[in-house]
C-alpha cells in the first residue's frame, strides 16, 4: 500500500478517506457504554465528586486520531476516578491545516491551497471523537466556541502578511507559532526541505493561520476556565505544538506522550515533546540504579526481539537476511579495512530547533560525512537508510540517496550504501563495524548496549547520557572522526552503563496500560475494559504513574518494583 501512494495518488487518497469514514462509524474508537452501564452508579459518584476539582485539559483537538481519543478517553475517566474535572478540546473544522493533511492525499496541491482539508477530511473528524466523550458525560470545547470573527481575520491577516523566509521564526507573544507551522508543513509535503515544493508558501501560510486560530482558541479557553493541566499527543506541529506553546505560557502543565515501540506501552514526558526531554532528562532515575540478574536477562531478551519485533507494535523492518558474514560479502566490504556505520533517519520527522545539533538537517550531515570518507581511503563508510523511508507514515517524498546524489553523484569507492528496501538486518550490519554515527535515531540506545561505540551529530536521545561521543559543532564533529577507528568497544563500565540507560528507556520510560489491546491494521490499538474497577487507583501501577504526573507532576517513570505480580508477569513481552 505504500508504494500505492507514488504510483496511484488518487486511488491512495480514495483508500484513505474511505478508511475513515469506516473506522469513523465502526471500530476504531471505543464503545465506553457496556463498561458503563456494568458500573453506572460508581461513575455518576466518580463525575460528581470531581466537579471542582483540578481541571484538565484533554487536547489532542484532531478527532479522526482515533488512537489518541482511544487511550486520552481511558485516561480522562482514571483521573475522573481521582478527583479530577476533565475537558476536552476538538477542532470542529476551523483549523485551515493539521498533522492530518499530507500531501499523499492532495495529488494536486492547488486544491488544498484553495480548500484546505474542510471539503473531505474534516468531514469525518471531530463527531466520532464527541461522541465517545458524550458517553463518558465530559464537557467537550469546539474551537469555534473559543474563535470570534476577529481572530479568525487577523490569523489570515497575519499569514498572508508575515515574509516566507521568516515564518518558521514568527513568534506571537513569545510563542514559537512558525517553527510549528514550518514542521507541520514539511510533515505535510513528507520532506526535510520545502525547496523545490511549488506549493510550498501557501501550503506553509496555511499551516500559519492554522496554528494562529489553534493558539487564539486554546489560549481563551485556558484563561477562561483555568487548568491545571493539558494532556496531548506529540507536543509538536500544528495543533499539538501550538497547544503547549499556550499552556507553558498560561502556568499550564503540559504532559505529552507517544506511542512507545512496546505493545501496550506508552512514553510520558512533561512540560514538551518527548523528542526534547529524552535527551534532557535526569540522569537519577537510572545511572545508578544497577541491574539484577533477571533485569539483565530480561533486556538480553528484549534486545534479541527488537530485530524481529515480536515485542513491539512499532516495526518498520522485518529482515530476511540475518547473517553478518553473509551480508559482508554480499554488500562486498573489504574485510581487512574498519567498518564504521552509519544509520540515516527520516528527513522530514520532528523537524524542530535543537541547539546541540552539529548540523542543521539530515542530509547537510550525510553530504559532508561521505566527503569526509572520502578522504579516509583507511575506513569504510557503511551507509544504512532507515527502512521507514518507505515503511513509515507518512512515507518520505524526500527520500535521503536522493539529495545525496544532487550533492554528490559519485561516492568514494569505500562508501557502501543499503537502501531501505533492503532485505538485510541493521543489527547484523552494524556488528561488521567498528562503530556507528547517528544523527537522530534511536538505535544509539540499542547499539551503546551491546557495546558498539556511537558518534551522535544530532538530536538522538543517546546523547547526554555519558555514553556516547557527542558532537555539537561541525569542527567537533570531524575531530571525533579524526579518531575513528576507535581502539576498542565499550568497557565493562561504560557496558554496564549503557545496559542501565536501556533498561531504562524500555522497560521504566515505557509504561504498560493492560488494558490496551494491540491488533491488526489501523489504529494499532483498541481499548480492552469490562470494567470500570480496571481504571481505579491501585488497579494498574502504569495508570497510577501516568495520573501521579498529570496531577502532582511525578516523574513519568515505572520501576520493575512498582509492579503487580500479574503486571510484572508480562512486562518483559507483548
Amino acid at each position: 500500500m505504500r508504494h500505492a501512494i507514488r504510483r496511484f495518488p488518487a486511488l491512495w487518497r480514495a483508500t484513505r478517506l474511505a478508511r475513515r469514514w469506516y473506522h469513523a462509524r465502526f471500530d476504531a474508537y471505543p464503545d465506553w457504554r457496556p463498561p458503563l452501564s456494568a458500573d453506572s452508579a460508581l461513575w455518576e459518584s466518580a463525575r460528581n465528586a470531581a466537579r471542582g476539582g483540578p481541571r484538565v485539559l484533554m487536547a489532542t483537538a484532531i478527532g479522526s486520531y482515533a488512537h489518541a481519543i482511544t487511550l486520552e478517553s481511558a485516561v480522562a475517566a482514571a483521573l475522573t476516578f481521582r478527583g479530577a474535572e476533565v475537558h476536552a478540546l476538538l477542532c470542529d473544522g476551523a483549523m485551515t491545516a493539521c498533522a492530518e493533511c499530507e500531501a499523499s492525499l492532495y495529488p494536486d496541491p492547488a486544491k488544498f491551497v484553495e480548500r484546505g482539508p474542510g471539503a473531505d477530511l474534516c468531514r469525518d473528524c471531530a463527531w466520532p471523537a464527541e461522541r465517545v466523550y458524550a458517553q463518558l458525560g465530559l464537557k467537550v470545547h469546539r474551537y469555534s466556541d473559543w474563535l470570534t470573527p476577529e481572530d479568525r481575520i487577523e490569523a489570515r491577516r497575519i499569514a498572508g502578511a508575515q515574509p516566507a523566509d521568516r515564518i518558521k521564526c514568527f513568534a506571537l507573544d513569545g510563542l514559537a507559532i512558525g517553527e510549528h507551522a514550518h514542521a507541520g508543513a514539511l510533515r505535510f509535503f513528507a520532506t526535510g526541505s520545502l525547496d523545490g515544493e511549488p506549493a510550498a508558501e501557501p501550503v506553509l501560510r496555511r499551516y500559519l493561520e492554522s496554528a494562529l486560530l489553534t493558539a487564539y482558541a486554546s489560549r481563551g479557553l485556558m484563561r477562561a476556565l483555568g487548568f491545571s493541566s493539558a494532556v496531548f499527543t506529540h507536543g509538536i506541529y500544528v495543533p499539538w505544538g501550538i497547544v503547549g506553546e499556550v499552556a507553558r505560557r498560561e502556568g499550564v502543565h503540559v504532559a505529552t506522550w507517544n506511542v512507545a515501540y512496546r505493545k501496550r506501552r506508552f512514553i510520558f514526558s512533561h512540560d514538551d515533546t518527548y523528542h526534547h526531554t529524552l535527551m534532557t532528562e535526569r540522569r537519577d532515575h537510572w545511572e545508578h540504579a544497577e541491574l539484577s540478574p533477571a533485569q539483565d536477562r530480561d533486556l538480553t531478551k528484549y534486545l534479541a526481539s527488537r530485530r524481529e519485533g515480536l515485542f513491539d507494535w512499532i516495526v518498520f523492518h522485518r529482515p530476511r537476511r540475518q547473517d553478518p558474514q553473509e551480508i559482508a560479502s554480499r554488500i562486498g566490504l573489504d574485510r581487512s579495512k574498519p567498518v564504521v556505520g552509519l544509520l540515516t533517519n527520516v528527513t522530514w520527522d520532528a523537524q524542530l530547533h535543537y541547539p546541540a545539533n552539529a548540523f542543521p538537517n539530515v542530509a547537510e550531515w550525510l553530504v559532508q560525512t561521505c566527503e569526509y570518507f572520502a578522504t579516509r581511503r583507511d575506513l569504510q563508510l557503511l551507509i544504512r537508510v532507515h527502512p521507514a523511508e518507505i515503511s513509515g507514515f507518512p512515507p518520505s517524498r524526500q527520500p535521503i540517496l536522493e539529495e545525496l546524489r544532487k550533492r554528490l553523484p559519485d561516492l568514494a569507492p569505500n562508501i557502501i550504501v543499503v537502501p531501505p528496501d533492503s532485505d538485510m538486518s541493521t543489527y547484523a550490519l552494524m556488528s561488521l563495524c567498528n562503530a556507528a554515527i547517528i544523527y537522530g535515531t534511536k538505535m544509539g540506545v540499542e547499539l551503546t548496549s551491546v557495546g558498539l561505540p556511537v558518534v551522535v551529530a544530532g538530536e538522538a536521545w543517546i546523547r547526554n547520557k555519558g555514553l556516547t561521543h557527542d558532537a555539537s559543532t561541525p569542527a567537533e564533529y570531524f575531530r571525533i572522526l579524526q579518531g575513528l577507528p576507535f581502539p576498542e568497544r565499550l568497557g565493562p563500565v561504560q557496558l554496564a552503563r549503557a545496559r542501565r540507560y536501556a533498561y531504562h528507556f524500555f522497560f521504566n520510560r515505557m509504561i504498560p496500560l493492560p488494558f490496551i489491546d494491540p491488533k491488526a491494521g489501523h489504529p494499532i490499538y483498541r481499548l480492552k475494559l469490562d470494567r470500570l474497577q480496571q481504571l481505579l487507583p491501585g488497579a494498574s501501577s502504569g495508570l497510577d504513574t501516568i495520573c501521579d504526573g498529570i496531577l502532582r507532576r511525578q516523574p513519568f517513570v515505572l520501576h520493575a518494583s512498582d509492579l503487580a505480580p500479574a503486571e510484572l508477569a508480562g512486562a518483559t513481552g507483548g
